[in-house]
């Protein structure tokens, strides 16, 4: 088996460090998405980003168009970037920049995990907050202080090293439910990150070391639908809110308007965004807010690295940027 050596976290950190300016702003975007999460705060958040990751200069300019909306908000619309640098695959696949930067199947990780630390760090110094879902625990020592919210996905809700690395974070984590609709192994994915645990990684310096979380106060249950069908409907969304009561979890819930809450059509997440909108403007306040997958441009492209189109999605589909607009604009209505 090959092996290439890697940069501890202490000296990308290092490379890349961050403003005075920069780590207040993440203080206090990470403050208050606890406080979301914790229903401290009225405010609903809003989760807008590509699919994946695959270009730095297109990922920048979505953040530009990101931030010029968020000026547009109340202080009661919380807008987060989806920044999701690590690819899930049933079988196999591009498995995001942090992986293969250069597309091209090389899985220069090394170059990968400079390139998303340079990209985070560069959001960041613009006050974007940013989430990502969380697949190579490793990768959180060497990105987590960048981070507002976590995602634990579909297929590794059920893992304990990932409850146990979500049992780590100060920011709010979501637990997806599974592909085949059930909602047990992401309950238990909360119950489980709430709590204390040991476990392995690393330290900021490389060494393998026994590290003890605290658990995670902030840990909440995502509806992403299923191969059954959609769970935003309000039946769907009643029954996830018993099931967490019955466990004496918090009744607090995201929405996933994409991957099967949309049926596989992504413009179909319009349909979804708007009715979870119309459910939080009727009482609906466990649903504490949503997530799209949108691009500078709709659609996606077959991944042929010559041939890449900017700000086109090489992963799943997206809706567009004036799209995207439009949805948070009418999210904006409806918290005002």
């Amino acid at each position: 088996m090959k092996q290439i050596q890697i940069l501890p976290p202490a000296i990308l950190k290092k490379q890349y460090p961050l403003s005075k300016c920069a780590q207040d702003f993440l203080m206090q975007s990470q403050k208050k998405a606890n406080a979301i999460a914790a229903a401290v705060d009225p405010s609903k958040v809003f989760f807008i980003g590509p699919c994946s990751i695959h270009d730095i200069d297109s990922a920048i300019a979505y953040a530009e168009c990101f931030k010029k909306l968020c000026n547009t908000l109340s202080n009661r619309c919380f807008l987060v970037m989806r920044v999701h640098l690590q690819k899930p695959r049933t079988i196999t696949g591009w498995k995001g920049l942090m992986y293969d930067p250069h597309l091209d199947g090389s899985n220069d990780i090394q170059t990968g995990l400079i390139w998303s630390r340079k990209l985070l760090t560069t959001l960041a110094e613009m006050h974007v907050p940013c989430a990502m879902e969380w697949l190579d625990p490793l990768s959180s020592c060497f990105l987590s202080d960048l981070i507002t919210w976590g995602f634990i996905g579909a297929r590794t809700s059920s893992s304990q090293v990932h409850r146990e690395l979500a049992s780590s974070f100060y920011f709010p984590v979501g637990f997806k439910n599974p592909t085949d609709g059930s909602l047990e192994d992401a309950i238990h994915g909360v119950l489980s990150a709430k709590e204390k645990h040991t476990f392995m990684s690393i330290n900021q310096e490389g060494i393998a070391c026994a590290f003890q979380s605290t658990g995670n106060p902030h840990t909440h249950l995502v509806l992403r639908g299923s191969h059954q069908g959609i769970n935003y409907d309000s039946k769907s969304i009643k029954t996830a809110l018993k099931k967490l009561a019955a466990v004496n979890l918090p009744q607090r819930i995201i929405i996933d308007c994409a991957h099967d809450n949309c049926e596989k059509q992504f413009q179909k997440q319009k349909n979804a965004f708007q009715s979870v909108l119309e459910q939080i403007s009727t009482g609906g306040q466990e649903i504490l807010g949503a997530m799209i997958e949108s691009h500078l441009k709709e659609g996606n492209q077959i991944l042929e690295p010559d041939k890449l189109e900017f700000g086109l999605s090489i992963t799943d589909p997206c809706l567009n940027w004036e799209t995207t607009a439009e949805l948070i604009s009418q999210a904006n209505c409806v918290m005002c």
